[in-house]
């Protein structure tokens, strides 16, 4: 983290990282990963027409979007490129915001000396655009209000590490797992599941004593709707574990109507899951207690859109857990083109060099 922090320049992007940062599978040097009719396309141009300096260029098509991967791109292109040190490449920075069809990424060079990335540049790019540009819709949504991503359950483990970077890039910097946070040095956070709870017979109370004995030095957060019961369960751990407990987390089902709801006219709005008039009345209840310092986290299915309507409105969450919503990607794609041949335009048509003043050259080596 320290180390990282360091490298922020003055407007909040982060410098230039390397493949000191990035940790790579050592198959990617022998196209394990690469799409196959580049490495035919490298043996062809090697063996038949070697030695034409071509340019290579990367955009998407969407409107507003976070660039990230690029530091990821240029550090594989300096680690398994052939002679890398002889690759202009010009790029912009982890962060950048970008518009459609604007380039963020410039190659040159002999085209078997990395043609052969180009697929795999692609769907970095892509990925961690996606993910970045996610993350910045819900951090604006959030108008300060914490967050913290439970993105770990809902893809690939081996996609963690990358998505957690492009999380950290784009704004929320807390996480479930140390995969998540491993490229910029955080350790994951959390309390309890509700397997722990179930292990207890469904005893809250029980689970968060367990929990508090077992972690003495960490304040507790108790995962409270297990019993769909949150208002209650929620007094009656607070009463229990006082000031060791941090807080709630109400995660209830969409499919569940909360026990809270049970006397109460519903037909004026939709009572399922975690809904914000369930909040209002957890709130309600614990200042009426005098445990108003119980901290409520939500989670369960929120996207910056529904998170932006409770900010708004001013629903008392302490803290967002978001996943889903981070990693999906419905809209960002990344394509990478030739279109120049030593030195003069040459491209497929619709495609050409795109002039851009806001790419930096990138220096070899740049560690």
């Amino acid at each position: 983290m320290e180390e990282l922090e360091i490298k922020l320049k003055e407007q909040g992007k982060i410098a230039r990282l390397t493949n000191k940062t990035f940790k790579f599978d050592e198959r990617i040097k022998d196209g394990y990963y690469s799409a196959n009719y580049f490495l035919k396309s490298r043996k062809i141009v090697s063996e038949r027409c070697p030695g034409h300096i071509v340019e290579m260029q990367f955009f998407q098509r969407r409107d507003n979007v976070m660039v990230c991967g690029v530091d990821e791109a240029i550090a594989i292109l300096h680690t398994f490129a052939i002679e890398p040190e002889t690759l202009d490449i010009r790029a912009l920075n982890d962060g950048d915001m970008v518009m459609s069809g604007e380039p963020v990424l410039k190659i040159t060079g002999k085209y078997e000396n990395f043609g052969f990335l180009e697929s795999i540049i692609d769907g970095i790019l892509t990925r961690r655009t996606a993910v970045a540009t996610n993350v910045k819709e819900v951090v604006d949504a959030l108008k300060g209000a914490d967050t913290f991503s439970m993105a770990d359950r809902q893809d690939d483990p081996y996609t963690q590490t990358g998505d957690g970077y492009a999380t950290y890039v784009a704004g929320i910097k807390k996480f479930s797992t140390d995969a998540q946070g491993a490229w910029v040095g955080v350790k994951g956070m959390g309390t309890m599941p509700h397997a722990l709870i179930q292990i207890c017979d469904g005893d809250i109370v029980k689970a968060c004593n367990i929990y508090h004995e077992t972690f003495p030095n960490e304040l507790v957060t108790a995962l409270i709707d297990y019993n769909n019961n949150v208002v209650e369960d929620t007094v009656k751990v607070a009463k229990a574990l006082g000031r060791s407990l941090r807080g709630v987390r109400v995660d209830t089902s969409k499919a569940l109507i909360d026990h809270y709801f049970d006397d109460k006219d519903t037909s004026g709005f939709d009572p399922h899951g975690v809904c914000k008039e369930l909040i209002y009345g957890l709130k309600e209840r614990l200042v009426k207690e005098g445990l108003e310092w119980v901290k409520i986290t939500v989670s369960s299915g929120f996207t910056a859109k529904k998170i932006k309507e409770w900010t708004d409105e001013g629903v008392p969450v302490d803290m967002y857990g978001v996943g889903t919503s981070l990693i999906k990607n419905d809209t960002v794609g990344y394509t990478g083109d030739l279109v120049m041949l030593d030195g003069k335009h040459q491209a497929k048509e619709g495609r050409g060099d795109i002039p851009s003043a806001r790419l930096s050259k990138v220096p070899y080596p740049i560690y």
